[in-house]
């Protein structure tokens, strides 16, 4: 039996060289137990409050957030993304997800960030958990959040029933999105 990993996938579809991007960038998720995700998902959102207190009112206005703790992104022409999290509603844990993405392009390069998707509205929400496989699309609001750019909630929030906040990053490549990326539902 064949195993398939994302490593093996970028070594096929992108060469040697963003095999190794995505290597030297392992993602850290490897225990696959639900203890690990919910207590990087903790540290995550206290990060994200603590760092950015504008966030508190997206959170109290959402029906519920992903939380994706860490994202590790990689690319030598073909690229690849690939991180897991979980779905909170109510402050609970309802299910756990992973995020994939593939591109083809100019670029070259590995990052890291987390991310959370606030949902909005409850069909947001709804559609979110119970499509096979939810694609971000052009639907979903960005909110810059970094040092000399704060944001209002009230402004985004009644803007898109699916609000993005991508923070927490590092690496070589311009710019961090979720724009493309499916989420799946998982087992933990």
């Amino acid at each position: 039996m064949n195993t398939y990993t994302r490593r093996g996938f970028l070594l096929v579809a992108g060469g040697a060289g963003a095999s190794l991007a995505l290597a030297g960038c392992d993602n850290g998720l490897a225990s696959q137990g639900s203890g690990t995700i919910d207590a990087r998902v903790d540290a995550t959102l206290n990060y994200l409050f603590s760092s950015y207190p504008e966030a508190t009112d997206l959170r109290d206005k959402s029906v519920g957030m992903l939380v994706m703790p860490l994202v590790t992104e990689a690319g030598v022409l073909v690229g690849g993304a690939y991180g897991r999290g979980a779905l909170r509603v109510g402050g609970a844990t309802v299910d756990y997800y992973s995020q994939t993405k593939a591109s083809i392009g100019i670029q070259i390069g590995a990052q890291q960030y987390a991310h959370v998707l606030f949902f909005m509205t409850e069909d947001a929400l709804g559609e979110f958990r119970y499509s096979p496989g939810w694609v971000a699309g052009a639907d979903v609001k960005y909110a810059v959040v970094n040092e000399g750019d704060r944001f209002s909630a009230d402004t985004l929030a009644g803007s898109s029933p699916v609000v993005a906040m991508v923070f927490g990053t590092a690496g070589l490549i311009v710019g961090a999105t979720v724009e493309g990326s499916k989420y799946t539902r998982i087992l933990p």
